[in-house]
């Protein structure tokens, strides 16, 4: 039933998160007006807004002018209930699974975005690093110093990447890597670093093997910090436990 109860708000989450991809790259307003169909421009009824259920139920059309609903919306809520489910088996009812929905759902919104403009807003990030360190600060789910620390050894090491390379990455994954510092602390952090580097190599050699991007083309690389983040959210402790055990001990 908790489980249930946690998908659940991972769908209500993630409709909301619809908007934010939706209205945030274009500097429009997330509470208003309401919802309306980007082909006809008619509001949306609240029954036709039912997370995943009315996008079935309206077998992907608009009600009013049948335009085709794009996939992306029952994709990022069936997401967000399925890793906000995911953070719960994983981390149980402790204060730790506040800081861990927060920070989940800000890298759903974060990897559309990114995938779909090469953004990573300051609107999602700045305010995160701050939520991180005020949230691992009222759960202890992370010492604050060590938040703190994770959001300068990452944000300091993206913007000397950032020099050295003369901008071949961006500031908003300065930013991104700043707040995924603040949620999980530095040697999370380092973790999660790591799975995006790996993830990222393999993600852009497939992309380059398919001949639709060239080599000097531009690859976000945002969805995979966002990756590396969830997965040292939810697994970093006992990788880092089994790395130990392998290699030094």
């Amino acid at each position: 039933m908790t489980v249930a109860a946690i998908a659940a708000l991972g769908l209500v989450v993630g409709s909301f998160l619809n908007v934010v991809v939706a209205r945030l790259p274009h500097r429009r307003s997330l509470w208003g007006p309401r919802s309306a169909c980007p082909a006809c421009g008619a509001a949306i009824a609240w029954h036709d807004n039912i997370p995943v259920l009315s996008f079935v139920a309206l077998r992907g059309r608009c009600r009013a002018c049948e335009a085709p609903i794009a996939w992306r919306y029952p994709l990022i809520e069936a997401l967000t209930a399925g890793t906000f489910a995911l953070a719960h088996l994983v981390l149980g009812l402790s204060p730790a699974l506040v800081p861990a929905l927060l920070l989940l759902a800000a890298l759903i919104a974060i990897t559309f975005i990114d995938l779909e403009h090469e953004l990573i807003p300051d609107a999602i990030t700045l305010p995160g690093v701050v939520t991180g360190l005020v949230a691992n600060v009222a759960t202890g789910a992370v010492p604050w110093l060590d938040s703190v620390i994770g959001a300068i050894v990452a944000g300091g090491g993206f913007f000397a990447i950032i020099v050295a390379s003369g901008g071949g990455m961006g500031g908003g994954d300065m930013k991104l890597g700043a707040m995924l510092g603040s949620f999980l602390g530095w040697q999370l952090t380092i973790v999660a670093l790591f799975l995006a580097v790996v993830a990222g190599g393999g993600g852009a050699l497939a992309v380059l093997s398919t001949g639709k991007k060239g080599r000097k083309d531009p690859i976000p690389f945002g969805p995979f910090l966002a990756l590396g983040g969830a997965a040292a959210l939810l697994w970093g402790r006992s990788l880092m436990a089994w790395y130990f055990d392998v290699f030094v001990s």
